[in-house]
C-alpha cells in the first residue's frame, strides 16, 4: 500500500446547458481536515453535499474548494419594473406642474436606474437539480485528480521514509555492536571508576562501592533504547503497509524515535556511541519533517 501526502492541486472544467463551470481544489498540510468552500452566490445549496464528498475522500489537510460559474449572456432577460416606472412618471408630472417644463421623454425615464432590469431566467426545480448533479459530478472528478496527486506525492515520501528507516536500522545495529558495549570493556571501565571512587574516599564501604558500580552500569546500558528503536522501526513499517491514513501515528512515532535517540546520546560512554547517537538524531529529524506531510 502507498502513503498519501496532504499536498495537491486539481482542476476540472465542464459545461451544462448554458452554464460553464470549473472546480479548483488546493490542499496543504493540516492537523485535521479543514475545508474552506468558495461557492458563487445562488449556489449555497451545494455546501452540504460538497462537504460530504470531500469528507468521504479526504481525512486530513487544509483544503480550499473553489467553484466558478458563468452563464451565457444571451440567456439574460430584460424586465420592466412597472412600479419604478410609475413612480418616475409621477415625479416627472409633478416637476412639470411646478416648473412648467416639457414632459420627460420615454427614453429618459427608461434610462433611470431600476426602471429597466436585467436578470437571469428563473430555473425550474428540475433544471436546478440537473445542474446540481452536473456540478457534483465535476467535483467528484476533481477529487479523483486531487487524490491521485496526493498519492503520487505520497509514493515519493514513502520512498524517502523507507530509506530513513533503513538508515535508523543500520545505526541501531552499529550501536549494538559498538566496541564500547563489549562486556569486558564495560567491566574494565567500571573497575577503573570504582577504583577512583575508592581513592577519593577511603571511608566508602564495599556495599556503597557496589551500589555505585550498579548505577554506573545502568547509566551506560543502552539496550532498552536500542530495543525500543527497533520496535519503532517495525511499527512504522506496519503502519505504512496498512494502507490507512497514518500521518498522526507516524508523527507520534517520530517523537518516540527522537526520545530514544536523545537518551542514547546522553548515555553514550565513548566517541563512537556519541557519533552514532548524533547520526540517529539527524536522520530522525529528517523523518519528522517528512511524516508531517502524510495524510
Amino acid at each position: 500500500m502507498t502513503l498519501k501526502s496532504m499536498t495537491g492541486f486539481a482542476r476540472t472544467d465542464g459545461v451544462h446547458g448554458d452554464t460553464s463551470w470549473f472546480w479548483e481544489i488546493r490542499s496543504v498540510n493540516g492537523r485535521s481536515l479543514d475545508l474552506r468552500l468558495r461557492l458563487p452566490s445562488g449556489l449555497e445549496r451545494l455546501e452540504t453535499p460538497v462537504r460530504a464528498q470531500c469528507q468521504e475522500r479526504l481525512s486530513r489537510g487544509n483544503c480550499t474548494v473553489t467553484l466558478g460559474v458563468r452563464r451565457e449572456s444571451g440567456q439574460m432577460e430584460i424586465r420592466l419594473n412597472e412600479t419604478a416606472l410609475a413612480q418616475a412618471l409621477a415625479v416627472a408630472k409633478r416637476a412639470k406642474d411646478i416648473a412648467g417644463l416639457k414632459p420627460a421623454r420615454l427614453d429618459t425615464l427608461l434610462g433611470m436606474r431600476g426602471v429597466v432590469e436585467t436578470a437571469e431566467p428563473e430555473e425550474s426545480q428540475k433544471s436546478q437539480a440537473a445542474l446540481t448533479d452536473a456540478l457534483l459530478a465535476g467535483l467528484a472528478s476533481a477529487l479523483d485528480q486531487l487524490v491521485a496527486a496526493r498519492t503520487s506525492e505520497g509514493e515519493r515520501l514513502q520512498d524517502v521514509i523507507e530509506k530513513q528507516l533503513a538508515s535508523i536500522g543500520e545505526l541501531v545495529a552499529q550501536a549494538a555492536a559498538a566496541v564500547a558495549r563489549q562486556p569486558e570493556l564495560l567491566a574494565g571501565r567500571l573497575r577503573e571508576q570504582t577504583a577512583r571512587l575508592g581513592e577519593a574516599g577511603a571511608a566508602l564501604e564495599p556495599e556503597r562501592l557496589h551500589q555505585e558500580a550498579l548505577l554506573l552500569a545502568a547509566k551506560a546500558d543502552i539496550q532498552e533504547e536500542l530495543d525500543r528503536l527497533r520496535a519503532h522501526v517495525s511499527a512504522t513499517k506496519e503502519l505504512i503497509a496498512s494502507g490507512q491514513p497514518a500521518g498522526r501515528k507516524l508523527e507520534f512515532l517520530a517523537q518516540e524515535f527522537n526520545r530514544e535517540a536523545n537518551t542514547t546520546c546522553s548515555k553514550a560512554s565513548d566517541i563512537e556511541l556519541s557519533r552514532i547517537g548524533l547520526e540517529l538524531k539527524s536522520v530522525i529529524d529528517q523523518l519528522r519533517e517528512q511524516v508531517q506531510n502524510i495524510e
